[in-house]
């Protein structure tokens, strides 16, 4: 039975596009910490949880583990930072992380 991941891939889905236009903005900025690393990564994680969902795999709960806590991750980074992508980038990473981690339960 394939089990109901909509609201996980949604979360996944804004999350990586909040984390993109981060990235893309602080591309050519200085950063004191791990961003845009941590973004370019939480984009991976986003796609690779969605993947996994959309394919029903055995896998799925392994991989909202890791992909809520690079969301996580990512989240602390952002909110270090005062522009607003950075903002909207941590608020979307924490509503992922949360809902993966629900999912990873």
């Amino acid at each position: 039975m394939i089990r109901n991941y909509e609201t996980c891939i949604q979360a996944c889905q804004q999350c990586l596009i909040d984390c993109q236009n981060c990235l893309t903005k602080m591309a050519p900025m200085e950063s004191h910490n791990a961003c845009p690393n941590c973004c370019a990564q939480c984009i991976d994680a986003c796609l690779m949880c969605i993947k996994f969902m959309v394919a029903d795999s055995p896998f799925t709960k392994e991989a909202c583990k890791l992909c809520a806590d690079i969301c996580k991750w990512c989240a602390e980074q952002c909110q270090q930072h005062e522009h607003d992508h950075c903002q909207v980038c941590a608020a979307s990473c924490l509503t992922c992380a949360e809902v993966c981690y629900q999912y990873a339960a």
